[in-house]
């Protein structure tokens, strides 16, 4: 192996150079198998886990209820990724209920206050999640707030 394959990147010096380093952040499976047996027997102790698996994306319930002149959803309950957006919560509603780009939707969590669009649906569900759901209500006027 080479002494640029084993060092970590580091950023730029600051005069516009960058350091020439090769990181081995993402090895396929293959690689890390090669690396990770030499000189281990097997059965030993010392025996590392020679797979990559990708995390699984975990999920949040969320219940959607529609408030005021919004029109009502047939399927209420939604399972999503926890990094997604509220913003993109939003537009998912918008083209379920076949809003047109022009109209306004807004979503208030538990009936009292409007998240702003970057707010990740893991960081509210960990505030404001009740019965391993989150409720967001969402409608066309504002009415709450």
């Amino acid at each position: 192996m080479d002494d640029k394959e084993e060092e970590v990147a580091s950023p730029s010096t600051g005069d516009g150079e960058k350091s020439e380093e090769k990181t081995l952040e993402n090895p396929t499976s293959s690689e890390t198998t090669q690396e990770n047996t030499q000189n281990v027997e097997p059965g030993s102790s010392d025996t590392i886990v020679n797979e990559v698996v990708p995390p699984k994306e975990k999920k949040v319930e969320i219940l959607l209820k529609a408030t005021g002149d919004a029109p009502i959803m047939t399927k209420k309950k939604w399972s999503v990724g926890e990094d997604k957006t509220i913003g993109s919560i939003s537009e998912f509603i918008k083209k379920f209920i076949k809003m047109g780009p022009e109209e306004r939707l807004f979503l208030y969590i538990n009936q009292t206050f409007a998240p702003a669009p970057d707010q990740t649906v893991k960081n509210l569900f960990d505030c404001y999640g009740t019965d391993g759901k989150l409720i967001i209500h969402y409608c066309k006027s504002q009415a709450w707030g």
